[in-house]
This record gives structure tokens, C-alpha cells and sequence, in this order.
């Protein structure tokens, strides 16, 4: 490598899928320029990803990237499971009329590279058609050579984070190994395009007559697309299984069986099969690991994109007060510590899911059609059935827990958890959602009073009333007694409750940040 012709950047993204270009445009709105390198020529084919989550529309609502999304994705709500073809199963996600987006929408992921992509404006250069072929990391910087079309190129960045998916290049250069479990249990996933009236719901279906034996689901998406979901038995050929001459008759099927008569054609078909598996750190020096790159989780409950737009919320804040000198370099070994954990409790409820959905035993199929038949008559036994969908998770045991002082009325807003949406009001009388304020800095929500004694320089005010808070949605959610309680109650960035105190002295807010690292 020749440092003559070396470019150097402040942060290389290696892989420009949605996560990449997600932490791309977080990185450009804390003023962090970087350079994404993909494989592929654009966007990526296919549904892939489709459902994403409320947490993860707020992430991309931080970039300005919610707006297209609400627009063409189809929100949802609830989903219906069945038993052969009587329904033993309809559930409800929390939701109410106040929230800001819907608990989730459907939408093919090439949708989602596209909105994060034009998200980060002049603040990262993306290079379609570029590979990485070699890492070397270094003590104060990473030297990545890059396969393009016109050959070879090196990069030299500050900070290298590898978005390069479940084959990671970056992560065979360093010598790391996923751990964990791969279920043998296979999936045939299908587009197809038809026209239906149905409502947008998530549906199930175990041992159909229409493929007697296989789990089946389906979601509907933009553009008049169905994603079709569908269990093969463990003698197939994966490779004959995805043959449109194999594929379409199911489809037909069991299009046939719901009524779904409208004429139809295939748009993509792919093979999946559930792993558990995770990187234990997702930190190497100067070298970080997001979404695919850093694990991979089971489809069923929806984790694997949420969670790495998750892993962008939490790293890019990080990576940038870092780089701007403003926090330690310590503070970037919370992602791994955070991120781990997170990773970690995904994989247990999608290994639950995992065993219900394909069962990898006979002992786990018994179960599990005994679990069915008694749903058909017993409602207490339904629940056994429900998928628990992904959810934003608590970060207990976090080194960046600042505390809370006292008593408080509700553990929802503790140290380390999800900080709670909440409706208010701004100084014009309009409707405020609460996490619009979150994504770039740090945020002082001051109940009923100014702060007293001065806030660090990053951290903002945002002073909440009885008459700011008609709904009594903040005060309740985190944790006061009474809504003229003075408190102060310190947000992250990435939207995570840092440390709450009674009264409005900014003391121990300060402490805090000090001794969690976050400021020198």
C-alpha cells in the first residue's frame, strides 16, 4: 500500500445496504463525513426486509427519511394466525391514536436503502461496485484496500465499521467467527404481484391444505406485492426448491385456498433458513461491526433489520463525539457492551419463535400441534401462539447508566431503557411528539421549571408543563408522582433515558455524564 496514494476519511462504511447508508446519514447529521463501499451495482433486489418497526421509523425519522416511508409503506397493527383453516389466533399490537407511526409497516427493504440513501445529502460519497479486499488495522487508523472497477485503491480511515452482511468480508480479514446455533429448517421466500382487498395484517398458517405439512406466511407490501413465506420438508433439495416450476404451484395453491383469485405473477424467489448467531464483541480497535456483519437473527418477530438500524442509532452519536474530540475514546466500547446485550435477548425470543415456527425436532413439533388444537377451543392457550414482534430493548447493566435519584412512579424511563414517546404541545400550541427532539444531542427534559446551575455544552433543554403536556402521556411515562413534580431527566441521543433525578438542580446531571464517560 502506497501512502502516496492513499485517501484518507474520517469513517469507511463497508457495505451500503440499509444500515450502512442509515449510520451514513446519522453520521452526516453529527457533522461526520464518511464513505460507504458497496458490492452490489444499486439497491438491492427483492422484499428482503420488510417489516419495520416503530423504533426503527424513529431512527429513520432522526435523518428526515420517515416522511417517503409513511408515505409508500403499508402500517399495521395486527395479524391473524390459523390452524389448517380454522383461525386460532388474532392479536393486537400496542397502539394508540396519539402515537407518531404505526407499530409497523410493511415495505420492501430496496425502499428503505433509497430513503437513507438520499438522507445523507453531501455528507458521505457512496461507491457502487466496490469490494473490499483487504484490512489491516492500526493502532491510530485502518488501511483498507478496495477492489473496484477500474482496480485496486486504498483507503485510509480513522474508523472502519463493517455493514458488509452475513458474509462479511471485514469480519474474515480480522479473523472473527459468528457463535451460536443454525436451525436446519428452511424457508422459500416469494414475491409475487396481485391485486387483493385484503387488510394489512400478518398471517399464518400451520399445516394448510394447501401445503399440507409446511408453515406458511404472508405480509402485503407496496406496489401490490405479497411476500409469501414457506416451509419446505427437510428431504428437499433447497436448490430444486426455489425452481419456479416447484415454487409456483404452492403459491397457487394456496392462493387458491384464501380466495385470492386475482391473476398473479412471481416477482423473486429466495431460500432462507433461521440462525442464531453473534459476534461476543463488536468492537476491534478501530474497527466496529453492525447489523449482519455482527449477528444474524431469525426472521420470525422481525429483528434482523431493526436491530441494525439499532446498532446505527447507537454507534453514530458515539463515533462522533469521539471524533470530534469531545468524548473519550472509551466511550465507543458502550456499542459493543449495549449492542451485545441487545443481541443477545433478540436471539432468545427468536429462538423461541424459531422452535414454534420450524421445529427442529419431533419432540418440538408434538408440542407445538398440541399448542394448535387446544387454540382451536381454549382461548387461554392462544397466547402460546402469539409472535412476540421486535421491540426496542433496555440496555440493563450499561455502563452509560447514570443513575435516578429517590422514588419514581414508574420504571418505564429507568437508566438504560427506551426513553417513552409522549404527545405534547410546543410554545405555539401544536402537536409535539416527544421523540422528534431526539437523534442528534443530548436532551434535558426539565419538568416544571428551568434547569438550575447550567447545562454541558451538547445538551439541550426541553422544559415540560401541564399546559405542554395535555395528555399527561410524559409525566406519567417517566416515572413522576404528579404533574407539577419539578424533575430532570437526561436522553441520549440515540433516544435512551440516561439518568433521571427529583428537582431541577443540573448537578448530578453533570456527575453523571462525567462518570459514565461520556465527557472528559
Amino acid at each position: 500500500m502506497n501512502a502516496a496514494t492513499e485517501e484518507h476519511v474520517p469513517v469507511l462504511i463497508a457495505g451500503g445496504g440499509p444500515v450502512g447508508l442509515t449510520l451514513a446519514a446519522l453520521l452526516a447529521r453529527q457533522g461526520i463525513r464518511s464513505q460507504v463501499i458497496e458490492a452490489d451495482e444499486s439497491y438491492c433486489s427483492g422484499s428482503r426486509a420488510i417489516c419495520i418497526s416503530r423504533r426503527s421509523q424513529e431512527i429513520l425519522g432522526w435523518v428526515g427519511a420517515d416522511a417517503p416511508l409513511v408515505e409508500k409503506g403499508l402500517g399495521w397493527t395486527a395479524g391473524r394466525s390459523h390452524f389448517r383453516q380454522a383461525e386460532v389466533l388474532r392479536f393486537e399490537m400496542p397502539s394508540e391514536p396519539t402515537q407518531r407511526f404505526a407499530p409497523m409497516v410493511n415495505i420492501q427493504q430496496f425502499y428503505i436503502e433509497e430513503y437513507a440513501h438520499r438522507a445523507i445529502g453531501e455528507g458521505a460519497v457512496v461507491h457502487w461496485g466496490e469490494r473490499v479486499r483487504t484490512v489491516r488495522s492500526r493502532e491510530r487508523d485502518v488501511l483498507v484496500e478496495i477492489d473496484t472497477p477500474q482496480g485496486a485503491r486504498t483507503v485510509r480511515a480513522d474508523w472502519l465499521v463493517a455493514c458488509d452482511g452475513g458474509r462479511s468480508t471485514v469480519r474474515e480479514q480480522l479473523g472473527l467467527q459468528l457463535q451460536g446455533t443454525q436451525y436446519e429448517g428452511r424457508y422459500v421466500i416469494v414475491d409475487i404481484r396481485q391485486k387483493t382487498r385484503r387488510p394489512v395484517e400478518r398471517l399464518a398458517w400451520f399445516d394448510p391444505p394447501s401445503n399440507p405439512g409446511s408453515t406458511i406466511l404472508m405480509h402485503r407490501q407496496p406496489d401490490d406485492v405479497w411476500r409469501i413465506d414457506y416451509q419446505i420438508r427437510d428431504d428437499e433439495d433447497p436448490a430444486e426448491a426455489v425452481k419456479p416450476e416447484n415454487v409456483l404451484p404452492r403459491v397457487h395453491s394456496h392462493l387458491e385456498m384464501i380466495g385470492e383469485t386475482e391473476p398473479w405473477e412471481p416477482l423473486w424467489i429466495s431460500i432462507y433458513n433461521a440462525k442464531c448467531l453473534t459476534l461476543p464483541n463488536y468492537r476491534h480497535g478501530r474497527v466496529f461491526f453492525a447489523g449482519d456483519a455482527a449477528h444474524l437473527v431469525p426472521i420470525f418477530g422481525v429483528r434482523g433489520l431493526n436491530s441494525g438500524l439499532d446498532d446505527a442509532g447507537n454507534l453514530a452519536w458515539k463515533l462522533a463525539r469521539v471524533q470530534r474530540g469531545e468524548s473519550p475514546d472509551a466511550l465507543l466500547d458502550s456499542y459493543s457492551v449495549e449492542r451485545v446485550h441487545a443481541t443477545r435477548e433478540n436471539i432468545a425470543y427468536g429462538a423461541k419463535s424459531t422452535e414454534f415456527m420450524a421445529p427442529p425436532d419431533f419432540a418440538f413439533r408434538l408440542m407445538r400441534e398440541a399448542a394448535l388444537r387446544l387454540a382451536l377451543d381454549d382461548e387461554a392457550v392462544r397466547p402460546l401462539i402469539n409472535p412476540r414482534q421486535s421491540s426496542a430493548i433496555g440496555y440493563k447493566g450499561s455502563p452509560l447508566d447514570g443513575g435516578e435519584s429517590g422514588a419514581w412512579a414508574s420504571a418505564l424511563a429507568a437508566p438504560g431503557a427506551p426513553a417513552p414517546e409522549a404527545l405534547l404541545r410546543d410554545a405555539q400550541g401544536r402537536p409535539l411528539h416527544l421523540s422528534t427532539r431526539f437523534g442528534q444531542g443530548f436532551v434535558a427534559l426539565a419538568f416544571n421549571g428551568a434547569p438550575a446551575g447550567g447545562l454541558p455544552p451538547g445538551v439541550t433543554t426541553l422544559q415540560i408543563t401541564p399546559e405542554t403536556d395535555p395528555h399527561g402521556q410524559a409525566w406519567r411515562r417517566y416515572g413522576l408522582h404528579s404533574p407539577g413534580e419539578p424533575a430532570l431527566v437526561l436522553v441520549r441521543p440515540d433516544g435512551y433515558v440516561l439518568g433521571r433525578w427529583h428537582g431541577l438542580d443540573t448537578a448530578p446531571l453533570r456527575a453523571a455524564l462525567q462518570s459514565t464517560g461520556v465527557i472528559q
